[in-house]
This record gives structure tokens, sequence and C-alpha cells, in this order.
């Protein structure tokens, strides 16, 4: 797909296979059997996959509450600082829920791990784990997911809420940007 004048884009997970694969992850979330669920969707990358996601969930049988946080490990940089801040917090009282945190891709896992950390430490019953793409070589702490959409090669990828510079968040498929 041509993205721009020069830049190509090749897709790597296509709009059909990731709708598929979101009616297989609802599934399995729900078989988890969660209760008094709050899905609380990591921004800005996840807001795509998180409301595909949600609808999913709906379609399989579960009605969760459904809020978003915001956070961030870069700071000013493209680097990642190693610390993370929360920019936007839930509203709502997390004690005895189940918590299921939607994220874009994991990769060092420090924003995810942060995240359910936090969730934890306010008193949800379970912190679950759904991102749609994993990294598995790049974790820098100990996190495994408890639902993944795919295994990412070691790519910079973009669409299905995912950007370089706030481009390409609009495309409804995974990614590589190609210079060609």
């Amino acid at each position: 797909m041509s993205a721009s004048p020069g830049t190509t884009i090749r897709v790597l997970f296509d709009a059909d296979t990731i709708a598929a694969r979101n009616q297989v992850l609802a599934k399995d979330i729900t078989a988890a059997n969660p209760e008094k669920l709050l899905v609380v969707a990591v921004l800005k990358g996840s807001f795509i996959f998180a409301a595909d996601l949600i609808r999913a969930l709906h379609d399989a049988g579960l009605a969760p509450e459904v809020e978003f946080i915001t956070l961030s490990s870069y700071r000013d940089g493209t680097v990642s600082a190693g610390k993370v801040t929360v920019l936007h917090d839930v509203e709502s009282d997390v004690r005895g829920r189940d918590v299921l945190l939607i994220d874009d891709i994991l990769e060092s896992g420090r924003t995810l791990t942060y995240a359910k950390d936090l969730f934890a430490a306010r008193g949800a019953k379970r912190v679950l784990t759904c991102v749609l793409l994993e990294k598995p070589g790049k974790r820098a702490v100990s996190l495994e997911p408890d639902f993944v959409g795919f295994e990412c090669p070691d790519l910079f990828v973009v669409g299905y809420g995912m950007d370089v510079a706030h481009a390409f968040r609009q495309l409804p498929f995974v990614g590589v940007i190609e210079k060609g």
C-alpha cells in the first residue's frame, strides 16, 4: 500500500485477520470468567484495538465497563526513559473488580507492568492483560500477557491505532513502513 510519495506500507496483519483474532480473544477472555469487569484501554495506541475488542466482548456475552489510562515512559524523547508516568488516570474504583488492561504492543513490558501493579495496589481482585502484538525478545521486565493477538517480528509497526509522529493510526491493518 502506498502511504505517501516514496513510502510504502507492507501489511503484516490485515483487517480480516485482526477481526477474526479479536473474536477468538473475546471468547478466551470470557472463558476466564471475569467478575465486575472493568476494561482499561492504555492510550493512545490501543484505542482502535480496544474498541474492536470491547465490541467482540459484547458479542461474546460480556458487558464490561470501560475506562482509559494514558501512560508515558518517553517524556519528551523518542527512547523510553524507563520511568512510567500517569498522564490521565481512570475515574472508577477498581477494588474487588477484575480489570482487563488492553494495550497495543508489548515490548519492554515496563508500561504494562506499571499499570498492572498500579491496579493491583488499588485493590483490583485480578488484573489481566491483553495485547494486540507481542515482541517476546524485547522484554526488560518479567511479564507474560494473559491474552495475545499476534507475535510480532522485531519491526517498527504502524496502523490499527499505532503511529509514527501521529501518522498512520487510521489504517485498518498493522504494517511496516518501507522506503521505496
